[in-house]
Formats: C-alpha cells, structure tokens, sequence
C-alpha cells in the first residue's frame, strides 16, 4: 500500500509540466498523506488544478485509519470490477508526484522508510481515480484513490506495490473523454516497468504532522526507533 509521496515542485514547475494553470493556493508538500487535501488533474477539468481529498475527508477518517480500497486500487482487478470500470471509464485523474514513500521491514517491529523517485529526478504522473459525495451536512466534496502496480525491481525489496506511474506520452490519453475502455486498461498494463531510483530517509517521514525539506534528505538506514540498521 502506498500511503506517502510528495509533490515538491513549485508553481511554476508544475505548471510548466503539465502545462496547466496553478491557482495560489497550491502548496509544495513533502509528506503527502491520506485525508489531505491534494492537487489533481481531473478528465473533467485538465487545463488546470483542483484539490481533492486523498482517500476521504478528515470528518470521515476520525478514529479510522483509511484502507487500501480506499487510498489505493489495484490496477489489476480494475478490469474485474464493475464500479472501479465505471469510474475508470467516466473519472480519471493525473496525481502530480515527484517522489513516493516505502518502509521495508527489518524486523517484526521495524521498518526504514525510503524515497523513491524517476530517475529524471522530475515530476512524474500517478494515476489515479476520483469520486464525489455528499456529507452529512449535505456538503458535496471530492476524493481521489491511487492506482498501484507491482513494484520493479528497485522498489520490490522494500515495497510489493508502487503507484501507477504513466508514461509520459499516455498523460493526454488517460485525461481524454475519448479514450476507451480497453485503451485505458492497455495504458494501466503497460506501466509495471518503471524508471525508480531510491535512498534511505530519515524517520521524521513516520508523523504525519512533519512536512519540510529536510525529510527528502538522504539518512544513514534507521527504524522508526532511531536504531541504525545495516542490510544490503
């Protein structure tokens, strides 16, 4: 499950990129996590950015902790479900990411977090698919879920899942009202092979509440105890 990632670029980057208008109110984040509120490029509106919750809102994650069905959906079983098919077909969007997070275990208590970036060290496009609701106040608002892939090679050692990076020539493509179905699922099939490159990170990663430059910074190998691990 992917539960972390960043989209450091600054406004005129992320602009730039995907060619796209970037209101004021975009903010780099360096831990971007579950229940935020993060920008998207939806298939509804791709000339520019709108900010949707990752997974569900706050009010709806109090004293849960969101799920992989809802933060995350497999690629693969996209094609056997009939809604995940639905909002395949009618809400798709591009995830914004320059770089994604995994704990490897090294022991039954431990994990050291890494960073996993394109090797361009540039943004790069998750895929993703959004929904709308309406809370209990009658208030409409949105959410995206991340579709993953098994890892590559790079990522597989700490990681069995890693998002769904798309090439950069099917970005336009998956945003397309035109794009069919089958075109789609070509397009998910063809992204198990990416272009990663990792390092270890400190475990200031672990707390939500952290989001600054210094936790994309190379560390020595820790656990989440501060403990030093050596491992190939």
């Amino acid at each position: 499950m992917i539960e972390r990632y960043s989209v450091i670029a600054t406004t005129e980057q992320l602009a730039e990129r995907f060619a796209i208008d970037v209101p004021e109110s975009y903010v780099p984040r360096y831990n971007a996590a579950p229940a935020q509120l993060l920008p998207v490029i939806t298939d509804e509106s791709s000339q520019g950015v709108s900010f949707f919750y990752w997974g569900t809102s706050p009010q709806w994650t109090k004293d849960k902790i969101p799920g992989e069905k809802i933060i995350n959906v497999r690629a693969e079983i996209i094609p056997e479900k009939p809604v995940l098919k639905k909002n395949l077909v009618k809400r798709r969007c591009i995830i914004p990411a320059d770089g994604f997070y995994g704990w490897k275990k090294v022991g039954k208590k431990a994990s050291v977090p890494y960073r996993f970036t394109h090797h361009t060290e540039k943004l790069f496009a998750i895929a993703g698919l959004w929904e709308e609701y309406d809370n209990d106040e009658g208030e409409m608002f949105h959410t995206f879920t991340m579709i993953t892939t098994v890892s590559d090679d790079l990522v597989m050692p700490v990681a069995e899942r890693m998002p769904c990076i798309l090439d950069k020539r099917f970005e336009k493509i998956w945003l397309s009202k035109q794009t069919t179905e089958e075109q789609l699922i070509t397009i998910l099939t063809s992204t198990s092979i990416s272009n990663t490159r990792g390092y270890t990170i400190a475990p200031a990663i672990n707390r939500i509440e952290s989001d600054n430059p210094t936790l994309i910074l190379p560390a020595p190998a820790a656990d989440q105890f501060g403990n030093l691990k050596l491992f190939d």
